[in-house]
């Protein structure tokens, strides 16, 4: 049947319930009105118990690991990191929302050739002490300094034994001893240590931490296995797997000096996951210059038997840039996190919180500051769809009007003003059918619609939607507010109906931005 048809004959049979005032067909929609009292009854009645957030949204809900935020050990976190850590974070409590076990993992980069460099550069190039401070900041650094000194000295006379040296530091981290084996353990550690407060300041824990190292030797052990049981092939020396049937090239899996790669690390940690955990799904977190990558892994899983390969996935996103060009940790033009945090806290200070010094106390405005700069940060790096390129603009990110995290928690901060100044809200035999100007019935409308919202952000992996919706919240309770007096409405029924209406709204967007771990400050 034509959907017109179809949406007549739909409309004809729906009768009208406590909720549903009428059903008419329009085209090929259905158009529905809605009754304020049942608004009220389904979805602010419930916000206000919180019986509303505690519902189960998805009907499959395999135990699911999400790997994200795999920084590399001995180079500098900057701000092109925090996209990767916002986005693996927001699904995690998304997805757990929705009922759906999650394991976090992440799998940081702590060998290979940038370490060489970076502790080459150390040794036998550097003349600054280390310092005492920001040793994690200070060693990303010294990386930088080393890849551009080993480029500049390609060519020359110094080519040859800086190779020599940089092999001769790799080995002694295959074999685990040697002078840059002990530097390496105790560098490596002032790169968890900045990790670990990165973290911290962004509210992740993750639930595993599998580390390069660990799965090193382990996968190259296991490529040699496999070869001896002829499921690879050799060419030219190195040693991989030909997909060249399906157009995806030969997946190299040990290189001629015997090295592994990343594709040999991931083969073993895909195996580990699974086995650990007895997850169902595993979602990678990695950007999409990863995907040619991920599609050969994926692929030689599935040939070599490996039956849960249909149940890995690899969730890309797009590049962070500044608003001048992109970012590299090579040539040292980034924004180092710890700095651009520092920085976005000093801000919210200087044009928000000083005309509060004297009245809040300085442990306030710090805790607002930062819980400002957190909202700027994650709200910014999430609500870009993952396939789009991300501007990093701080001043535009820490505006309190427009498409920012800061204006939705002034919204709530707001809420929150209000109803110390005009509550407590009487929830008991509140009468919603007072609630009957359209700016209200649009704003009940929109927060009966969140777990849907919630719902779509975790089954397609894109908490951006969710973004979409706490705006749009935002933005319908400001209209609310200045067209339905709260103070001055005409009852006191009204005005407990209408304080009512305000306290679900922020009692829906302090869960929202929850969800993407962002803090809800009670004044700002």
């Amino acid at each position: 049947k034509g959907p017109p048809q179809i949406s007549g004959e739909v409309a004809k049979i729906i009768a009208a319930d406590e909720l549903i005032e009428s059903a008419v067909a329009a085209g090929p929609y259905v158009n529905f009105k809605l009754k304020p009292a049942g608004l009220g009854k389904i979805a602010l009645e419930s916000i206000l118990k919180g019986t509303f957030f505690q519902k189960p949204l998805l009907v499959q809900t395999p135990k699911t690991m999400i790997e994200y935020s795999q920084p590399n050990t001995h180079k500098e976190l900057h701000v092109g990191h925090m996209r990767n850590a916002c986005l693996g974070d927001a699904l995690v409590r998304t997805l757990r929302y929705a009922g759906v076990e999650v394991i976090s993992s992440t799998f940081p980069g702590d060998v290979g050739t940038h370490v060489a460099k970076c502790l080459w550069y150390m040794k036998f190039r550097n003349t600054e002490p280390v310092p005492k401070e920001g040793r994690g900041e200070w060693l990303g650094q010294m990386y930088s300094k080393g890849h551009l000194q080993l480029e500049d000295e390609t060519g020359t006379p110094k080519e040859a034994e800086n190779r020599e040296k940089l092999t001769m530091i790799l080995q002694q981290l295959e074999e685990k001893k040697g002078e840059f084996y002990d530097l390496w353990l105790e560098t490596r550690q002032w790169s968890i240590d900045l990790m670990q407060s990165v973290y911290g300041w962004m509210g992740i824990k993750f639930d595993q931490w599998y580390w390069e190292s660990e799965v090193d030797s382990a996968s190259l052990q296991y490529v040699k296995d496999l070869l001896a049981q002829g499921k690879l092939t050799r060419s030219e020396g190195a040693v991989g797997m030909d997909l060249s049937d399906v157009n995806l090239g030969f997946c190299l899996l040990m290189k001629s000096d015997g090295n592994g790669l990343y594709a040999t690390k991931d083969l073993e940690l895909a195996r580990r996951k699974f086995q650990d955990y007895k997850i169902q799904k595993s979602i990678y977190v990695v950007d999409q210059r990863q995907s040619l990558h991920f599609q050969q892994v994926f692929k030689t899983l599935e040939r070599l038997g490996f039956e849960q390969a249909k149940d890995c996935f690899h969730l890309q996103y797009n590049f962070v840039e500044l608003p001048d060009g992109a970012m590299s940790s090579r040539k040292g033009n980034i924004v180092p996190i710890m700095a651009l945090i520092q920085n976005m806290q000093n801000m919210v200070k200087e044009n928000y919180l000083t005309r509060y010094k004297g009245e809040w106390s300085d442990e306030e405005i710090d805790l607002v500051a930062e819980q400002v700069a957190k909202g700027a940060i994650k709200y910014g790096m999430v609500k870009i769809d993952n396939n789009k390129k991300i501007v990093f603009d701080m001043k535009e990110w820490l505006k309190l009007e427009g498409d920012s995290g800061p204006f939705i928690q002034y919204s709530t901060a707001r809420i929150s003003s209000l109803l110390k100044k005009l509550g407590p809200v009487q929830a008991a035999g509140t009468d919603w059918g007072l609630l009957t100007h359209t700016a209200e019935k649009k704003l009940m409308s929109h927060l009966l619609n969140y777990n849907v919202v919630v719902a779509q952000a975790a089954e397609n992996d894109r908490p951006s939607v969710l973004c979409t919706y706490l705006l749009e919240a935002a933005k319908k309770f400001n209209h609310f507010y200045h067209e339905c007096s709260i103070g001055q409405a005409e009852t006191p029924a009204l005005k407990n109906a209408r304080l009512a209406l305000a306290q679900a709204t922020r009692e829906a967007l302090v869960q929202g931005l929850s969800l993407l771990g962002i803090p809800a400050p009670e004044r700002m």
